[in-house]
């Protein structure tokens, strides 16, 4: 069942949109002689990891899933473990994975964040940098993740929008690996044991969606006064805030994608109900490492420190990456979550939550 909640990063409306529109597996097998457009747009990328350059004629007799991501999407980390696990079970019957990196933050673009990214998520199957969205834009893709799934003759046969269906998507690649006449196919499914980032997320108690820091898109911004955009200005923290509402204390610039930290011990507090917490963000232009200090209800977060942190709160922005800093224990309610910079210079992008 298609669940517009689990969708992260566009609109509600685009969901119901392509809710609609699904396309079923139960259709028709291809009856293309040369594979789709879609497909055939692998042949213009010029940059791909731990391959060599892969074109749509080289994948013809594959089954091939295509994987679209971006490597601080929350989404996109929880469906990994799976994708890994297809990858591995079925790479000696004829099935390919093809990650397409199509980048949100600009950051995203820098390809060797993208190669520590592959190394840090052990991600060993062939990736290609699409930093101008052009396989995207082929696939008329509008989301992170997205999975499609070809046929041996390069036809799309099933698509996957967001996380979940992952019974479903390995019954997909069983039934294309049959069609495509390969033999002693492996059966039942793939279990993953996923930990940190990776573990699914406890939708019962999800009630804090994404939401981005830089004035372009943020949303429910608590600090009094207005937003001041591209300069640097002195914000405060209310003396209240409600569930889902977020603010700044210290000297930021907010920029369109994201907020800068221009004096030490500037802090963000977010008040939230989730289980986790994470917090897209990186050491900013200067590339050096910025301490921090997390607390949640103003306490040392104990055993509801994220991967991130240790129980006391403390750790340091190293990478330009999405950082978890809260796995709260059950019960979930109402925190209060705030993070204190030792250092200037940290650049912060979008919270997401799980």
């Amino acid at each position: 069942m298609f669940e517009p909640a689990k969708l992260d990063r566009r609109s509600f409306l685009g969901n119901v949109a392509l809710a609609a529109a699904a396309v079923q597996f139960g259709m028709a097998r291809s009856a293309a002689a040369k594979p789709s457009k879609a497909m055939r747009s692998l042949d213009v990328a010029t940059l791909w990891l731990n391959s060599r350059p892969l074109s749509a004629h080289d994948l013809l007799g594959k089954v091939v899933l295509i994987d679209f991501w971006t490597y601080t999407c929350i989404n996109w980390r929880r469906q990994l473990p799976y994708v890994r696990a297809w990858a591995e079970k079925y790479k000696d019957h004829g099935f390919v994975v093809i990650g397409v990196h199509a980048p949100e933050f600009s950051f995203e673009k820098n390809v060797d964040n993208v190669r520590w990214a592959v190394k840090d998520m052990r991600i060993e199957y062939p990736i290609v940098i699409d930093n101008d969205h052009a396989i995207w834009r082929a696939f008329t893709n509008e989301y992170w993740p997205a999975l499609y799934f070809a046929d041996g003759q390069g036809g799309i046969r099933h698509h996957v929008f967001g996380e979940g269906q992952y019974d479903r998507s390995e019954a997909v690649i069983q039934r294309l690996l049959a069609e495509a006449g390969s033999r002693g196919i492996p059966t039942g499914l793939v279990s993953v044991d996923a930990r940190g980032a990776e573990a699914a997320a406890d939708w019962n108690d999800l009630e804090s969606g994404e939401n981005y820091v830089g004035y372009a898109r943020t949303e429910n911004f608590a600090s009094p006064g207005a937003i001041k955009t591209d300069i640097a200005h002195v914000y405060a923290v209310a003396a209240q805030i409600e569930r889902n509402q977020w603010a700044l204390s210290g000297e930021w610039k907010m920029g369109k994608e994201s907020i800068v930290l221009n004096e030490p011990n500037g802090r963000i507090a977010y008040r939230f109900h989730a289980r986790d917490l994470h917090l897209v963000m990186g050491p900013g232009e200067s590339r050096a490492p910025a301490r921090f200090r997390v607390l949640i209800d103003g306490q040392e977060p104990r055993s509801a420190h994220g991967v991130d942190v240790d129980d006391k709160g403390n750790g340091t922005v190293t990478e330009a990456r999405m950082y978890q800093l809260i796995r709260q224990p059950q019960p979930i309610s109402d925190r209060q979550f705030e993070i204190q910079f030792v250092d200037a210079g940290v650049e912060a992008f979008s919270f997401t939550f799980g």
